[in-house]
């Protein structure tokens, strides 16, 4: 029986959980859906890291989330008639996650009106998160996309230290730019510039930022609440 629960997570996740119908042992590199894919699950990332993304139009892949603990994938496909997955969500790190047949969380969720409040206050937190990414991507360009990255890094998966704050997650060059919707190429001048100022700094693959402020003050930062200004 599944009971190590986020104590910060809104949604019933319990009551989801039992309407498990299996558990997947992931594998690093590996996929639980692709964009196009038919839709028939639901999936609770019960350990590990799942990336969500989506490949644009020009083969560049823009990477949305990370989803960790109890965070819930191939949502957007409820409700919807013929439904296929719109984004891929690739295997970070190796864990245990659950399936859900779709169907049954949609005859649930009519049943359950509690499921339903509850489903429903957190899809409008996700899409709230999705919009203020959007924004920063959009309206920050390039160099202003990478900050906000940074920050909400830090947001979900930073380690204060006493003059620094560890970004606790392996990343490539490569990994991080599909994150700001830019190259590869960009994202190495853009960081090497920070570590030559004095605003990062890079260890075994892992992001200290050492002035947290200076990428808040140059993309004019509204200092939203951390529930919102993360990469989840």
């Amino acid at each position: 029986m599944l009971t190590k629960m986020k104590p910060t997570h809104s949604l019933e996740i319990k009551e989801l959980l039992k309407f498990a119908d299996r558990k997947i042992k992931s594998e690093r590199g590996t996929y639980l859906f692709q964009e196009g894919m038919l839709a028939e699950e639901l999936y609770i990332v019960f350990s590990g890291k799942v990336q969500i993304s989506k490949i644009t139009s020009d083969g560049r892949e823009l990477s949305l989330r990370i989803c960790g603990e109890n965070d819930i994938c191939g949502e957007l496909t409820l409700f919807t008639d013929n439904p296929r997955y719109l984004l891929s969500a690739k295997v970070l790190e190796e864990g245990e996650i659950v399936a859900i047949k779709k169907d049954v969380i949609e005859s649930e969720i009519f049943q359950n009106s509690k499921l339903a409040f509850e489903f429903m206050k957190w899809m409008s937190d996700h899409f709230r998160k999705t919009q203020t990414k959007f924004r920063d991507l959009v309206l920050n360009g390039k160099r202003g996309a990478l900050f906000s990255t940074l920050i909400r890094m830090s947001n979900s998966y930073g380690i204060h230290k006493e003059n620094e704050i560890l970004i606790d997650l392996p990343l490539t060059n490569q990994e991080l730019a599909n994150f700001c919707g830019t190259s590869r190429e960009s994202t190495n001048r853009i960081l090497s510039e920070l570590k030559k100022d004095k605003i990062i700094n890079i260890k075994k693959g892992k992001i200290s930022i050492l002035d947290l402020q200076y990428l808040k003050d140059e993309i004019g930062c509204e200092n939203c609440p951390a529930i919102y200004c993360n990469i989840e």
